[in-house]
């Protein structure tokens, strides 16, 4: 263990406890420290330390990573609990809680019974934080002001996307641009799960008009930044779930300003597509489906198909928690005809060298679909386990739909609910769903939607109550903050109160 992570060991818990007893004493500053988790997720990896680092292996997590929006995280949570503000609860049911310890308990299972367990010990610990990350949310988002900070933090971390995409493209003649993430198809899908997001916020009822502005501005980078990155299947994602969030955010009525607005877009994504017409074109002509589709290729998305049979045939539960690469470049490569080098065989002069090596073309990468790595690692178990969560998740984003509002705290369940369908397309042909920007900030907003499920039905629960004791009520409804005023009924007279 080199000395940084010995410094880390020590300094990331004193780092916690001191942070959780600033939140405590100063709980303003929660929110600034929920910004910078959100905003601060898509720059996480450069400003985080990797205990145990195994950055030789083609896995979905190398390390036991741990970062500053961590520290938040913890901090967040912890004093959220211990000094609660006066609109919010102390500790509540999440939902779809019960569904991720089940996740976690299945992924834990599957370290046990496989080896080697350091890869699969480095993919639970990220779960694990993912969690924390959850709960933060959970906990602190309970009123329209923790969720305006929410929205800041996304739309900031989309314009420093966009930007980057622009200058990716235009100055460094990048063919696609990655934005800071490390891969083009990353930035595709952080944009398929923010886009969503920043058009629910756009169309809200905030007081404030400059956080519509300023999301309006950052939907347009997004836009940019999406057809950039020249993702097959990202752009037609980003549009679906773009495009779905605006028809269910927006109100039908036509008006000259949405006329002029919509001729603006269009014609602006024309130019756009029209100066990366040529990447657009090469890019989706490299392949097509039937060649994506065969089981034989190499590192298409049908030879994935067949490593998962051939692992399932042998192993049900699969070979372990990010042991896919693995074990395909051990045996199922070569046992599917096309071989890996064995990764027990790599020198370990080579490991400890301090040059960085190419090990790209040699071992085998993860498995470009989420559900087909998820079965190849983990089995039926946990593929059914994980299908649940993920239903759990819709279920709750769809319950949004019943009632049409534009408060914020109701239309951004909406945009959470495209959110998740944007991830959940792209990673049809993507694993990048468990890099550490996209699954923490994915958790952020998934423990946000838990937090306003919560507090619609508790709104609804209350008002139930209302009706059973016979009281009239004229009550107006701010999360967190709840003004009513009663009538005189039946000779008593029920007292006001926050």
């Amino acid at each position: 263990m080199q000395l940084k992570d010995l410094i880390a060991l020590t300094g990331i818990p004193l780092a916690i406890v001191g942070g959780t007893v600033v939140l405590c004493l100063m709980p303003r500053l929660r929110n600034f420290a929920f910004f910078f988790l959100l905003a601060g997720a898509v720059v996480s990896e450069r400003m985080d330390v990797n205990l145990m680092s195994a950055e030789w292996y083609r896995g979905t997590t190398r390390g036991f990573e741990f970062s500053l929006i961590d520290i938040c995280a913890w901090a967040i949570l912890f004093s959220t609990i211990l000094t609660p503000q006066r609109h919010q609860k102390r500790f509540y049911f999440p939902a779809s809680f019960g569904f991720m310890l089940l996740y976690l308990a299945v992924a834990i299972f599957s370290v046990t019974i496989s080896q080697p367990k350091l890869f699969g010990m480095f993919e639970v610990s990220k779960i694990i934080r993912a969690i924390m990350v959850f709960w933060a949310a959970a906990l602190h988002v309970q009123s329209e002001k923790e969720l305006k900070y929410l929205v800041m933090a996304i739309a900031t971390a989309v314009w420093l996307q966009g930007l980057l995409a622009i200058k990716h493209r235009v100055f460094l003649h990048v063919d696609r641009a990655t934005g800071t993430l490390d891969h083009a198809n990353s930035l595709s899908m952080y944009l398929c799960m923010t886009g969503p997001v920043l058009v629910a916020a756009a169309t809200a009822a905030w007081e404030s008009k400059w956080l519509k502005y300023y999301c309006y501005g950052a939907i347009a980078l997004a836009c940019v930044g999406s057809l950039l990155t020249v993702s097959r299947t990202g752009i037609p994602a980003f549009a679906l779930v773009t495009l779905g969030a605006t028809a269910f955010c927006m109100s039908w009525k036509i008006t000259f300003k949405k006329l002029a607005l919509t001729t603006l877009i269009v014609c602006g994504l024309v130019g756009m597509t029209a100066l990366n017409w040529q990447n657009l074109k090469e890019r989706f002509g490299e392949t097509d489906l039937e060649k994506e589709k065969d089981t034989k290729g190499f590192e298409n998305r049908g030879q994935y198909f067949g490593l998962a049979k051939a692992i399932l045939n042998e192993r049900p539960n699969g070979v372990g928690l990010n042991n896919w690469s693995y074990w395909v470049s051990k045996r199922y490569g070569e046992l599917t005809g096309v071989p890996y080098e064995d990764y027990d065989d790599i020198p370990r002069s080579m490991l400890d060298s301090p040059v960085v090596y190419d090990w790209g073309a040699k071992y085998a990468p993860p498995a470009h679909n989420l559900g087909i790595i998820t079965v190849g690692e983990m089995g039926w178990i946990g593929l059914v386990a994980f299908v649940l969560l993920w239903m759990r998740w819709f279920w709750v984003g769809a319950s949004f739909f019943w009632r049409r509002s534009e408060a914020p705290m109701r239309r951004l369940g909406v945009g959470i609910f495209f959110a998740l369908l944007g991830v959940f397309l792209q990673s049809l042909t993507e694993w990048v769903f468990r890099q550490t920007p996209i699954i923490m900030t994915f958790h952020a907003l998934v423990g946000t939607m838990a937090s306003l499920y919560y507090l619609r039905h508790r709104e609804w629960a209350y008002q139930e109550a209302l009706d059973e004791e016979g009281f009239e009520e004229e009550m107006e409804v701010s999360y967190g903050r709840e003004r009513r005023r009663f009538r005189h009924h039946g000779g008593r007279r029920v007292p006001t109160g926050a």
